[in-house]
């Protein structure tokens, strides 16, 4: 289907598109004269542009999955200031205080705390085990 189609789309191509057949005794293709017309004006309107201020938070804490993360940012005209932090797989937290703006660009101060160390107390482990018994008839 997809082949008759497309067949189909470049015999309607081929149809459209002008011939010259130039010096082979056919005519000429015959071009219609050109149009001038006046020079179309555009009147540029610019439109207000609502003045850049937010503010925002949020953080995830998963247990499960161990995605412990924060982020909060404002802004006020061309300046943004913010943090984000997160929980490193070794448990460290990684800190990122960062600001943004015309003059001095994007700026961020990389903060990392040393791994959180848990103290793990494990019961002792008695363990019973039994000898294999011994199997000799299966010997090669």
């Amino acid at each position: 289907m997809k082949c008759f189609i497309a067949i189909a789309l470049l015999a309607v191509a081929v149809s459209a598109s002008p011939v010259e057949y130039g010096h082979y005794g056919a005519p000429a293709l015959v071009h219609a004269p050109l149009v001038h017309h006046a020079p179309l004006v555009k009147h540029v309107v610019a439109e207000p542009v609502a003045y850049p201020k937010y503010s925002f938070n949020y953080g995830i804490k998963d247990p499960h999955t161990g995605d412990i993360k924060s982020q909060a940012e404002e802004r006020d005209g061309d300046v943004v200031k913010g943090q984000y932090s997160l929980v490193e797989p070794d448990g460290s937290v990684r800190t990122v205080d960062y600001t943004a703006d015309d003059h001095n660009g994007f700026n961020a101060v990389v903060h990392k705390s040393a791994p959180a160390v848990q103290k793990v107390i494990a019961a002792p482990v008695h363990a019973h085990y039994a000898h294999a018994p011994v199997l000799s008839h299966y010997v090669h």
